[in-house]
């Protein structure tokens, strides 16, 4: 006899599927509806990005105001728009578009049920792919009811767009929210209202607008100032910072976990055994995090000792919030690449070991002293013929930045790569450094060549013993204005090659 089982029936299930009415967006934004009355799937602040059924919100800029492109929009299949100026189309006129859009967001976090959770995620590297890890583990427990914000959205703008594309029913929300200043964390995280809010590491990101590594933890710290009552912060036990850090969060009525390797950390790291294949074998201990001492084993898909660690903040969380270990561990064995921020690809490449592949490592999406050293140490755990880099420069460093980038070369040495392409004029000083070193037995042969940007390093990177061949492995990092992106897509989205490595387009 065969015994079906009845679908659970939630009391998300009696809230409806759409985004947004009209009258839901003059309510939630003091706006008045003309041109008609509509409802919207989804919201978009770039008209080239709408999609069929959207809200298209017409933000004032600093090159173009957006009021340009509602006919765009609308072309595109916008079915109604958030103006601040009378159109020709169903919309919702405001005095102020991007007052308006913070509107919206305060009202998605509030009109969301008693059960549903909300975590905030910052800091200074690793915050993205945290989210997108969170995101994964939640979702696959919750029948799909799990929103995070997309992309690096973790700005002014960014989170208050992710808040108004939650919908009414979600039951996990994950929100990123970056900063380069102090003061910005503060504002974004009072309209996310977390009940988890999750700091990733501390580092010298942006450092160039404090006054050292004390200040941005501060300022990363205030994202506690937004925590819902009883909520729970969690923290980087191996940080220098995490008494300052648990000082804050106690300050504002939260319960702190620890998540790291020393002993003192509620969710602490016991072994990570990496698979020669990519990802990491992880057994951590769980104590406050549960309320129970017990240890998990599960693997990540991302390589490095760095996603090792963040993996503790996120199976911290998602206990905090009273999500599914089990799926999470799932979740997080099955983490697809994120583009810009760790993701191989496989790449015809001839010559060498004679496998006809070499691997690229994407981080091009961002840099800072911190990712760099753990980027450059994940390389040096490849297996593989050569091990080659492109690194361009980090930005907003202050007067040490050249001591930051002149850091670099102790751990490129230590990894083995052998030959450097450096980019950008930051990255002078570590040139220099590479020079200095290769007059001592560190050196270990590095050879390397500095040049003005990123097109000039995808010439290197097709000429001669320079391009890419069988078995090398190949890291990409830089801050995402450096534009090394596009040398990712040269890559890995090129013509066929030749037997010497050399793009088969006919050009010398």
């Amino acid at each position: 006899m065969t015994t079906v089982l009845a679908w659970p029936v939630e009391a998300a299930d009696a809230i409806g599927t759409v985004l947004w009415t009209a009258d839901d967006l003059a309510n939630a934004t003091g706006g008045t509806v003309a041109g008609g009355d509509f409802a919207v799937a989804g919201c978009a602040i770039d008209s080239r990005e709408v999609m069929e059924g959207d809200l298209f919100i017409a933000l004032p800029g600093e090159v173009a105001d957006g009021h340009r492109f509602v006919d765009g929009a609308f072309l595109r299949g916008a079915a109604g728009a958030l103006v601040a100026q009378s159109v020709a189309y169903p919309h919702v006129r405001v005095a102020d578009t991007a007052a308006a859009l913070d509107a919206l967001g305060r009202a998605a976090r509030a009109r969301l049920g008693p059960d549903a959770r909300v975590i905030g995620v910052t800091g200074s590297a690793g915050k993205t792919g945290v989210k997108e890890a969170l995101f994964a583990a939640l979702d696959r427990s919750s029948r799909g009811q799990a929103h995070r914000s997309v992309k690096s959205y973790n700005n002014h703008v960014g989170v208050p767009l992710s808040l108004a594309r939650m919908p009414a029913r979600t039951r996990f929300g994950i929100f990123e929210m970056g900063m380069n200043h102090a003061g910005e964390l503060s504002a974004l995280t009072r309209l996310v209202r977390p009940h988890v809010a999750v700091v990733t590491t501390i580092a010298p990101a942006h450092i160039g607008h404090f006054s050292g590594e004390a200040a941005i933890a501060e300022a990363k710290a205030e994202i506690f100032e937004g925590l819902e009552p009883g909520g729970i912060a969690i923290i980087p036990a191996d940080s220098p910072h995490v008494d300052l850090l648990a000082a804050v969060a106690l300050r504002h009525g939260a319960r702190v976990i620890r998540f790291g390797t020393v002993a003192s950390a509620d969710v602490r790291l016991i072994d990570a055994l990496p698979n020669p294949l990519g990802g990491t074998l992880v057994t951590a201990e769980f104590t406050a995090a549960t309320g129970t001492a017990r240890k998990l084993c599960y693997t990540v898909s991302q390589p490095g000792a760095h996603w090792a660690v963040n993996s503790l903040a996120v199976m911290a969380a998602v206990a905090a919030v009273g999500g599914d270990l089990g799926a999470a561990g799932l979740a997080l064995a099955e983490l697809p690449d994120l583009a810009g921020r760790g993701a191989r690809h496989a790449i015809a490449a001839g010559g060498g070991d004679g496998s006809g592949r070499a691997l690229v490592i994407d981080e091009s999406y961002n840099a800072n002293p911190a990712s760099m050293r753990v980027t450059i140490a994940a390389l040096g755990a490849i297996p593989a013929r050569r091990r080659l880099v492109v690194l361009g420069a980090m930005l907003e460093l202050g007067p040490a930045s050249d001591a930051y980038h002149a850091e670099l070369a102790e751990p490129l040495a230590a990894a083995g790569v052998s030959r450097a392409v450096l980019v950008g004029p930051e990255m002078a000083a570590l040139g220099d450094a590479l020079g200095k070193m290769a007059q001592s037995a560190l050196a270990q042969g590095i050879d390397f060549v500095h040049v003005p940007g990123a097109a000039a390093a995808a010439e290197i990177l097709d000429a001669g013993d320079w391009a890419p061949q069988g078995g090398d492995a190949i890291l990409i990092k830089g801050s995402n204005s450096v534009g090394l992106s596009a040398l990712v897509k040269a890559l890995t989205q090129p013509g066929p090659r030749t037997s010497d490595g050399r793009t088969a387009t006919g050009d010398d």
